[in-house]
C-alpha cells in the first residue's frame, strides 16, 4: 500500500510541476500578480509530494519488500540496513528518483531563498525549474517506474546489491554529484529568463552568483568523493580513470569553473554577459550530458547503469530539447547584448578571460577524447581508444599557463595594468618558486623529474603570488593587522580555492612522477620490498561477513628493520551476487599511502599482490576540499548577499 501511494504521490507530483511550468509563465507575460504568486505555493507542493514518494521507496528498501520489481533487482534481507536504504539510488530507476527528489530541493529552495527577486522574475525561473522537473518525471513515469510490482509472483528474497557499491562511498558520493548537477539548473534558467526578458545587467549577475557557487561546490565535493572511493574501492590503486563516466562529471565542472569567474566580471565591469549566459547553458547542458552517458547504454563503465536503448532515446531528446531550445533563444537574443566597456589587454579582465579560454580548452580536450570513442564505434569505423596518455600530456601543458596566470590575476587591475609594476614581484615569485621546489624536490623525492619540478614550482608561484595579493590589499589603507581584518569574506574564499588548486597541482605532480605500482607472486613467509618499504606476507585466514564470505592477508611492513603497520587486505565473495571483490588495505600519511591489494590464487599457497607507493595522493582529494571550502566561505559571505538585497529592492 505504502509502493501505491508512493506512486500516486509521484503522479501528482507530475502534475504540480506541469502547473509550476505553466501558470507563473502566463501571469508573467499578461502581469498577473495571482498567477505569479503561486509559483512559490506550487515549488513548495512539488517538492512535498516528491518527497513523499522518496520515502516510499526507501521505505520498500528498508521493509525488505520484494513486491517491487527494483527493491528485488538491487536489494536482499541480508544486506545491513544503511546500505538498503542507500541502494534506493543504487541503480537506474531510484537514481532518476533522487535526481527529481534533489531537483524539487534545489526549486524549493529557490523559492523560499529568493524573497528579493522581482516577482516576474521569480515566476520565470521557478516556471523554467518547473520544466525540468516535468522533464525527468515523465521520464520516470513512462520508462523507469521504481513502483512497479511483481505480484502474483514475487521472490522470498532479492538479487543483492552491486557489491562495489556495499561502501559508506555510495552514501555520501551520488547526493553530492546530484546535488551539483542539478544545482546548475538555477543558473540556467535565471539565464533564459534574461534572455527572455532581455535583462542582462550587473544585478542578474549577483542573483546568480550565489546558487552557481553553491553549485560548483557541491560537485566539487563530489568528483573528489568519486575519485576516493574508486581509488580504495576498485583495488586499482589510482586516483582518476579518465573513464568516459568520469569524464562526465568534470566536463560541467570545468564550464562551472569558468561561470564562476565569468559572473565575476559580468558583476564587477558589466562586461561579458553573452559568455557567461553561454557558460550557464553550457554547464547545465553538460550536467544532462553526463546523465546520458550513464544510462544510454552506449558505454561501459564500472559507473554505468545497466539500460536499455529506449531509455538512452528519452534522455537524448530531452537533451536535444534543453541544449537546442536554449542555444536558439540565445541565437535569437543574444545579438541584442550589447557591452560598451573597454579594458586593456593587461587587464584583470584580460586575465579572466584568458583563463576562461584555457579552461574551456581543456573542457573541448574531455569531450573529444570521451565522445570520440563512442562516435566512432558507432558510425560503424571500428573501435579506437583514447586512454590517460593523452589527457594527461594534454592537462600538464594546459595547466601550465593556466596556473602562470592564475598566481598573477589578483595582483592586476580592472580595466587596464601597468607592467612596470609587476616586474618585480613576479620575477621575486619566480625564483623563490624554484628554489622551493629544488629543496622540497630533494627532500622527498629521488631521482629529478622536470615535470614534478614545474607542479611544485607553479603551487609555489600560486601561493607566494597569492601571499604578497594579501600584503598589499591589507596595507593598502590601515596598518596590516588591521587590514587583515578587513579584508571581505569573499576575497577569503578566492583565496582558498585557489590555495586549493596549488595543493592539487602537487599531489597530482607528485603521483604521476613517483608512484610505484608492482604486481608480485607473494606466498605467506615471503616478502618484497617496494619504495624502501619490506612488505611480510604473514598468513591468509577465512572471514565471515552478514552477506559474504572470503579471504584477509596479513601483511606487517617495516622500514629499515622498524615497524610501520599490519595491514588486512580482503578478497571477498557475495554468494546472492555470486561477485568477487577486492578490498584494498591502505597505510594512510600526509607525504605517502602504501596500498596493497589481494589477487588471485597462483597455486602452491601463492597469491598474487597489488603494492603500490602512492606520494602526496591525499593532497588531491585536500585540494579538491579547499576549493569548495572556498565557495563555501563565499555563499556565507553577508555583505554579499545584503548588497544582492538592496539593489533587488531599489
Amino acid at each position: 500500500m505504502i509502493a501505491e501511494l508512493g506512486h500516486i504521490a509521484l503522479i501528482l507530483g507530475w502534475g504540480i510541476a506541469l502547473l509550476l511550468s505553466v501558470l507563473p509563465l502566463v501571469g508573467a507575460k499578461y502581469q498577473r500578480a495571482s498567477l505569479m504568486a503561486s509559483a512559490r505555493p506550487l515549488a513548495t507542493a512539488m517538492f512535498i509530494f516528491i518527497t513523499l514518494s522518496f520515502i516510499a521507496l526507501a521505505w520498500a528498501f528498508y521493509s525488505n519488500d520484494f513486491t517491487l520489481q527494483y527493491v528485488a533487482q538491487n536489494s536482499n534481507s541480508q544486506l545491513p540496513w544503511y546500505y538498503r536504504v542507500t541502494a534506493v539510488w543504487g541503480a537506474h530507476e531510484g537514481s532518476l528518483l533522487l535526481w527529481v527528489f534533489i531537483q524539487s530541493l534545489w526549486t524549493l529552495a529557490l523559492a523560499c531563498l529568493s524573497r528579493g527577486l522581482p516577482l516576474d522574475t521569480l515566476a520565470r525561473v521557478l516556471a523554467i525549474m518547473g520544466m525540468i522537473s516535468v522533464g525527468f518525471l515523465t521520464f520516470i513515469l513512462l520508462t523507469s517506474n521504481p513502483f512497479i510490482r511483481t505480484l502474483p509472483y514475487f521472490p522470498v528474497d532479492g538479487r543483492d546489491l552491486n557489491p562495489l557499491l556495499q561502501d559508506p562511498g555510495l552514501i555520501l558520493h551520488p547526493p553530492m554529484l546530484y546535488t551539483g548537477y542539478v544545482g546548475f539548473s538555477v543558473v540556467f534558467a535565471f539565464a533564459i529568463t534574461a534572455l527572455m526578458t532581455g535583462k542582462l545587467d550587473t544585478v542578474w549577475a549577483r542573483w546568480s552568483r550565489p546558487w552557481t557557487t553553491a553549485a560548483w561546490m557541491f560537485l566539487t565535493v563530489g568528483i573528489c568523493l568519486g575519485s576516493w572511493w574508486a581509488y580504495y574501492e576498485l583495488g586499482w590503486g589510482g586516483w582518476w580513470f579518465w573513464d568516459p563516466v568520469e569524464n562526465a562529471s568534470l566536463m560541467p565542472w570545468l564550464a562551472g569553473t569558468a561561470l564562476l569567474h565569468s559572473l565575476a566580471v559580468s558583476e564587477k565591469r558589466g562586461t561579458f554577459k553573452a559568455w557567461t549566459v553561454l557558460l550557464a547553458i553550457c554547464a547545465f547542458s553538460l550536467s544532462l550530458l553526463g546523465t546520458f552517458l550513464v544510462r544510454s547504454g552506449i558505454l561501459v563503465s564500472v559507473h554505468a547503469f545497466a539500460s536499455d536503448p529506449s531509455r538512452g532515446l528519452f534522455i537524448l531528446s530531452l537533451l536535444v530539447i534543453v541544449i537546442g531550445g536554449s542555444l536558439l533563444l540565445f541565437a535569437l537574443k543574444g545579438g541584442a547584448i550589447r557591452v560598451h566597456t573597454q579594458f586593456a589587454l593587461l587587464s584583470r579582465e584580460s586575465a579572466l578571460l584568458f583563463n576562461n579560454v584555457l579552461l574551456m580548452c581543456a573542457l573541448v580536450i574531455v569531450f573529444i577524447g570521451t565522445l570520440l570513442p563512442l562516435v566512432h564505434k558507432q558510425l560503424g569505423l571500428g573501435s579506437i581508444s583514447i586512454g590517460a596518455p593523452f589527457f594527461n600530456v594534454m592537462f600538464a601543458w594546459l595547466m601550465l599557463p593556466f596556473a602562470l596566470a592564475l598566481g598573477v590575476s589578483p595582483l592586476i587591475r580592472w580595466k587596464r595594468e601597468q607592467v612596470t609594476r609587476l616586474i618585480q614581484p613576479t620575477l621575486i615569485a619566480g625564483v623563490l618558486a624554484l628554489l622551493f621546489s629544488c629543496i622540497i624536490l630533494t627532500m622527498f623525492a629521488n631521482p629529478f623529474r622536470p615535470m614534478a619540478m614545474m607542479g611544485w614550482a607553479l603551487a609555489w608561484w600560486i601561493v607566494l603570488l597569492h601571499l604578497y595579493d594579501i600584503y598589499l590589499r591589507s596595507t593598502h589603507r590601515y596598518a596590516f593587522w588591521q587590514g587583515l581584518r578587513k579584508l571581505p569574506r569573499s576575497y577569503w574564499s578566492m583565496w582558498v580555492a585557489h590555495l586549493g588548486l596549488a595543493v592539487a597541482i602537487i599531489g597530482v605532480a607528485m603521483i604521476e612522477n613517483y608512484g610505484l605500482k608492482k604486481d608480485i607472486r607473494l606466498a605467506p613467509g615471503e616478502q618484497v620490498i617496494v619504495a624502501g618499504y619490506q612488505f611480510d606476507f604473514v598468513g591468509l585466514q577465512n572471514i565471515q561477513g552478514s552477506n559474504y564470505s572470503g579471504y584477509q592477508g596479513k601483511f606487517n611492513i617495516s622500514v629499515d628493520g622498524q615497524w610501520v603497520n599490519t595491514l588486512y587486505a580482503q578478497k571477498r565473495f557475495y554468494p546472492v551476487a555470486r561477485s568477487m571483490m577486492t578490498e584494498a588495505a591502505i597505510d594512510r600519511g600526509i607525504t605517502r599511502d602504501l596500498y596493497l591489494a589481494l589477487g588471485e590464487p597462483l597455486g602452491d599457497d601463492a597469491w598474487a599482490v597489488r603494492i603500490c607507493y602512492n606520494p602526496f595522493i591525499r593532497w588531491i582529494w585536500g585540494g579538491a576540499l579547499l576549493m569548495a571550502c572556498g565557495g563555501l566561505l563565499s555563499i556565507t559571505d553577508r555583505r554579499y548577499r545584503f548588497k544582492v538585497f538592496k539593489e533587488t529592492k531599489a
